[in-house]
């Protein structure tokens, strides 16, 4: 186990000598603390952008080839994470201002299909459903029917996500007469498969490596996340933010990509600046330790999924923060955390009549 040590992920500070670029940019800009997501933006559309054009064009084999492997390198490794918790980050608090209100479809429909986002899906089912939801039983991406250390039962939760993770969406949206959000993923997720479809009389090996490979991808990344963030669920409270979320701090992944690994207090307070996170957690570690929340040194939620596949609640209880001394061993810790994981029992539904 480890103590809790000074908070090194990203907090913003004012720059002593903005840039022309800087000041350009931020007249776009609805809040300044965003500034980095314009440039991962710039960067994005003149290397991916073009790149992704020219996969549709008749090039020779080795050009065709060469432009491939720098275009899967890029989206895989450099740009994903940071592309997709920007993505997260901007669907709960908007990056444009109200006068350039149009650029803010930028995102989910222009640069968002290259890393296999449906346009508008994720927005309408992180925000018209998991955080209404909470990982309760409503939230059709529910981690708490699962054992989280088990591959069987992630290889269940992630088939069912593949398969019925839009049809269950649109039900749920449906159900709660959430139409605008019913409607805006609709459209989003035709419109793909209809670019899909068209781009595949042009160059389907081209439509494959652009569209449809990073879909497959980008929905398994995501579920791997969601599983890793909901891993440990206190049973007698399911619904508690403190117990069915986990934080990550201190952690390179932090910085790549704003502060995600604080789950919990993103739950806690879902428009929190992502720069706000780390303070937020200091001025309540008090709390987190009352409520006895599963925090993380070091690590991040591909480690935390790892581990939980390969069941080395070892290296889990050796990354895990005692924030008030409760526990006199990692012992003591592996057993708390292997209870958080285990499967939580339906509840059956009342019979009427």
């Amino acid at each position: 186990m480890k103590s809790l040590a000074a908070l090194t992920d990203p907090v913003y500070t004012e720059p002593a000598a903005p840039t022309r670029l800087d000041t350009f940019l931020l007249r776009f800009c609805q809040d300044k603390r965003d500034l980095p997501f314009l440039y991962l933006l710039l960067e994005i559309s003149v290397t991916l952008l073009p790149m992704a054009v020219a996969l549709f064009l008749p090039l020779p084999g080795w050009a065709w080839w060469s432009v491939l492997v720098v275009y899967l390198g890029l989206t895989t490794f450099y740009f994903k994470g940071p592309f997709g918790l920007m993505l997260h980050c901007t669907s709960h608090r908007i990056l444009f201002k109200k006068k350039y209100g149009w650029l803010n479809k930028y995102i989910p429909w222009v640069i968002g299909p290259l890393f296999g986002q449906t346009p508008d899906t994720y927005y309408t089912h992180h925000m018209g459903m998991h955080h209404p939801e909470n990982n309760l039983p409503d939230d059709e991406s529910s981690t708490m029917y699962y054992q989280r250390d088990s591959w069987r039962s992630f290889g269940r939760y992630l088939a069912d996500f593949l398969l019925l993770g839009f049809p269950k969406l649109f039900a749920y949206l449906g159900r709660t007469g959430k139409t605008t959000f019913k409607w805006r993923a609709f459209k989003g997720e035709l419109s793909y498969i209809l670019a899909c479809v068209l781009l595949s009389f042009v160059n389907l090996p081209a439509t494959f490596v652009v569209l449809i490979l990073p879909l497959l991808v980008a929905r398994i990344v995501m579920m791997l996340g969601n599983w890793s963030q909901h891993a440990f669920i206190d049973s007698n409270d399911p619904g508690n933010c403190y117990t069915n979320s986990v934080t990550c701090i201190n952690t390179k992944y932090n910085h790549k990509c704003w502060n995600d690994g604080y789950h919990i207090s993103h739950h806690l307070k879902p428009a929190l600046h992502w720069t706000e996170h780390p303070n937020h957690f200091r001025k309540n570690v008090a709390e987190y330790a009352r409520q006895e929340s599963v925090v993380f040194d070091g690590i991040h939620f591909l480690h935390i999924f790892a581990y939980l596949m390969t069941r080395r609640y070892d290296l889990l209880a050796r990354h895990f923060v005692d924030l008030d001394n409760r526990y006199a061993s990692d012992a003591e810790i592996i057993s708390l955390l292997k209870a958080r994981t285990q499967r939580i029992a339906r509840v059956p539904e009342p019979v009427m009549g």
